[in-house]
């Protein structure tokens, strides 16, 4: 892999579609699962090694997931409520370093990814054609529709997995 930041390749917006928006759909469903099984058995001293040099520990990398999963879902609430609301940002490499994701047990969100999972989930089934062109309005990234932001942390979560299980490859963690 010549690029550990991405080893899945940088985000690239797929088509909107409702077979894609499925897809997308199945990977949020799939995403704990997928999860619990890429840190299974793995010691605290691996879930504090950095998935690249400079790069995130894998046990930062569970608490992002669920701290950036949780933000999305809020996003995409306050777009279906609200018209065009401004969302604020967070600072997900400052979060990263605060003490309960530097040291704090990944169970807890595992548990809380698991939840959102449900929730936003429940949500997105619900949606009507005209509800996935709803958009919120990122401050560096303008408008982002419903269905852009489900592609987007789609990406995301293979992403983020991505990074654990080349880890655990190159690293010979076998489970």
């Amino acid at each position: 892999m010549d690029d550990l930041r991405y080893p899945i390749g940088p985000y690239q917006q797929p088509p909107l579609t409702a077979t894609t928006r499925k897809n997308h759909l199945q990977t949020i469903a799939g995403a704990v699962d997928a999860l619990r099984l890429a840190v299974k058995g793995l010691t605290p001293v691996q879930l504090d090694t950095p998935y690249r040099p400079g790069g995130w520990t894998v046990r930062q990398v569970v608490h992002h997931l669920a701290d950036s999963h949780m933000n999305v879902y809020i996003r995409c609430r306050m777009a279906l409520t609200e018209d065009k609301p401004k969302i604020k940002t967070y600072d997900e490499a400052r979060w990263a370093e605060l003490e309960d994701a530097r040291r704090g047990q990944i169970e807890a969100s595992l548990k809380m990814l698991e939840t959102i999972h449900i929730r936003w989930g429940a949500l997105m089934r619900s949606l009507t054609p005209d509800d996935w062109k709803r958009v919120y309005v990122h401050p560096e990234n303008g408008k982002v529709s419903i269905e852009a932001a489900l592609a987007h942390y789609a990406w995301h979560t293979r992403h983020h997995l991505a990074h654990i299980t080349t880890l655990r490859e190159r690293s010979g963690w076998t489970q």
